[in-house]
C-alpha cells in the first residue's frame, strides 16, 4: 500500500532478477579514479521518472522493452554488470571486478493511473519506497549489484521508471549517458551513439600530491555552532521559482550583474544569504557554500574524452562571515558564487 497526502494505491512486484549483458563480456578488474572512490561517494542514489502513455507503445510491455534494451546496453557498459571490491593493501582503493553478473531488475504493476498523481509529482515523493523497492543487501557498497531498476506499469498504459545507482561508478552526467544508450538500444540502435570511455586513470591524483593552493573545501570544521542540520532532522519541501520570482530576485542584483547573472548563481546566492539570516549564527561564524562544478568540457583544461562516464566534478567552497552575509546586499553573495 502506497500512501500520499490524497492518494493511495497498491503495487504488486515480481521477484527481482539479475539482468546480465546480452553478450559475453571481459572478466577483468578496472580501477576507479580518485574522484570516484572518495568516501563521500560510496552510496546509492535513487531516481524516479514518470511516463505518460504513448500511443507508439500500444501492445508493447514497457518492462520488457527496457529489460531487453538494458541487457544490450550492458555489453559496452559491462563494468555496471560487475561488483565493487576493495584492494587489500590497506589503501581501501576501489576497483570494479567485471564479473558479468548483471544488475537488479524488478517488474511491477500499480492500480493507479498517471493523471491521479496530479500535483503530487514533485519531491519529496513519499511513495518512493514502493516504486523502488530496497532489496535487502542491494545498497551495500561492496560485492553488491551496482544498479537496481524497477519498472512499474500503470493502469493507463504509462509507467514509472525508478533506479538506484552506485555513485562511485558515475555522476549524473555519466548516468544520463548510460541511460541514453539504453534508450537507443530500445529504438533499435546496434551500438550507442556515444561509445563509453573508461579512462579513470585521467583523474588519479599525483603521487605525492602537489596542491598549488589551499583547498578549504577539505577543512575539518570541528564546531559548526548549530549551523549544520543533520539530514535526518530536516523537513523536505519543494519551492518553485518561476519567471516572476526570478525577475524579482534579479532586481536585487547590482546593476553590473543584473543582465548577465545566471539563474543558478542568483538562486544560490539568495539561498546562502537567506539561510544564514534564518539561522542567526554568531557574527564572526564562517558560513560556507558549496556547489558542484563539472570537470567536463574544454574550459576546465582536463580534456576528458567524450564518452567518459565516471565522476568528473569537484566541490569548491566559498566562505564568508555571518556578519558580512547578513549586512551586505545580495550582490555581495553573488560576487562569491559567480563563476
Amino acid at each position: 500500500m502506497a500512501p500520499n497526502s490524497s492518494l493511495t494505491f497498491n503495487v504488486h512486484r515480481k521477484e527481482a532478477v539479475l539482468i546480465a549483458p546480452a553478450e559475453q563480456t571481459p572478466h577483468e578488474f578496472k580501477r576507479l579514479s580518485d574522484i570516484d572512490d572518495q568516501e563521500g561517494l560510496r552510496f546509492h542514489v535513487p531516481i524516479i521518472q514518470f511516463y505518460r502513455y504513448n500511443p507508439s507503445m500500444k501492445g508493447r510491455d514497457p518492462a520488457k522493452v527496457i529489460r531487453d534494451a538494458l541487457a544490450k546496453a550492458l555489453v559496452p557498459y559491462y563494468p555496471f554488470a560487475g561488483r565493487l571490491r576493495e584492494i587489500q593493501d590497506g589503501s581501501r582503493k576501489l576497483v570494479v571486478e567485471c564479473t558479468g553478473e548483471g544488475v537488479l531488475f524488478i517488474e511491477a504493476d500499480a492500480d493507479v493511473r498517471f493523471e491521479q498523481f496530479g500535483d503530487l509529482l514533485q519531491p519529496p515523493f513519499p511513495c518512493l519506497e514502493e516504486l523502488l523497492f530496497d532489496i535487502p543487501g542491494s545498497s551495500q557498497v561492496l560485492n553488491a549489484p551496482l544498479l537496481l531498476i524497477q519498472v512499474t506499469r500503470l493502469q493507463c498504459g504509462g509507467f514509472i521508471f525508478a533506479l538506484s545507482f552506485h555513485h562511485a561508478m558515475s555522476d549524473a552526467q555519466g548516468l544520463v549517458q548510460f541511460m541514453t544508450a539504453v534508450a537507443e538500444m530500445a529504438h533499435g540502435y546496434l551500438t550507442p551513439s556515444i561509445p563509453p570511455v573508461w579512462s579513470r586513470e585521467l583523474l588519479e591524483a599525483r603521487s605525492p600530491p602537489c596542491p598549488s593552493f589551499a583547498h578549504r573545501e577539505h577543512d575539518v570544521v570541528e564546531d559548526t555552532k548549530g549551523t549544520l542540520t543533520p539530514l535526518d532532522d530536516m523537513v523536505h519541501q519543494s519551492f518553485f521559482f518561476g519567471k516572476c520570482e526570478i525577475a524579482a530576485l534579479r532586481k536585487h542584483s547590482p546593476p553590473h550583474l543584473r543582465q548577465t547573472v545566471t539563474t543558478f548563481d542568483l538562486l544560490t546566492a539568495c539561498l546562502w544569504k537567506c539561510r544564514t539570516v534564518a539561522l542567526s549564527p554568531d557574527p564572526d561564524e564562517e558560513m560556507r557554500i558549496t556547489c558542484i562544478v563539472s570537470a567536463r568540457g574544454t574550459k576546465r583544461g582536463l580534456k576528458l574524452p567524450e564518452g567518459y562516464y565516471g565522476n568528473a566534478f569537484t566541490l569548491p567552497v566559498e566562505i564568508s562571515t555571518t556578519d558580512k552575509l547578513c549586512k551586505n546586499p545580495l550582490g555581495y553573495a553573488l560576487e562569491f558564487v559567480g563563476i
